[in-house]
């Protein structure tokens, strides 16, 4: 039988217990456990929202959408959320789904630290978003029913969880600070390495090559 936690089932099927090996394979308990109630979150979130969400789409966005931090799958030259999108999307085609479905979970991994935008994209781009707020900065997390919380967190639990997704943050992106521009993702740099200097917009704007 499928494994259901605080009502929201997890997909038992091929593609999604290869997604669970995957990633499982590559991230910590951190990152894996965090992932888990990404997919949770995004689910209770979209049914309140009365959205329609394919589970094995939400499953691999929200299973992949950190991958890019892990060892086996992070560069060193592009953004993390980048890698986890290409990830996804070469896992999804091999895996039989359409070219549109693998783009939407692109998409929902790409944007995932990128506020509103998803929101306005397919189901399943938003749903990514939905749970990562709900896990990382509580946003949404008064919708949940306190016993579903519970269950969730009973099943994929958050020790000193705070702390530790900052640091997998950091270690995740410290060897490529540049492709954190831009991007909230500079905070986590800043409040780790008080060398780090962020790239400053307006001045990029003032100095650039235009003579006005």
């Amino acid at each position: 039988m499928p494994e259901t936690i605080a009502g929201v089932e997890i997909p038992d099927t091929p593609l999604a217990r290869d997604a669970t090996a995957l990633v499982r394979a590559a991230a910590d308990d951190t990152i894996y456990h965090h992932s888990r109630r990404v997919y949770l979150w995004g689910m209770l979130r979209s049914a309140a929202r009365g959205a329609q969400v394919d589970p094995e789409l939400a499953y691999v966005g929200g299973m992949f959408h950190d991958l890019g931090l892990t060892r086996t799958y992070r560069t060193t030259d592009r953004r993390f959320e980048l890698d986890g999108a290409e990830e996804a999307y070469a896992f999804l085609r091999d895996h039989g789904r359409s070219e549109t479905e693998a783009r939407d979970v692109w998409l929902a991994i790409a944007l995932h630290t990128t506020p509103e935008v998803p929101l306005q994209l397919a189901p399943e781009t938003a749903a990514v978003i939905l749970g990562v707020e709900t896990d990382v900065i509580g946003v949404g997390l008064h919708q949940i029913a306190a016993a579903r919380q519970a269950e969730v967190v009973s099943a994929h639990p958050r020790p000193d969880f705070k702390n530790r997704i900052l640091r997998a943050f950091y270690d995740g992106m410290s060897e490529r600070p540049d492709t954190t521009f831009g991007t909230m993702n500079d905070d986590v740099l800043a409040h780790f390495d008080p060398d780090f200097r962020r790239v400053d917009f307006v001045r990029l704007v003032r100095d650039s090559a235009w003579p006005e």
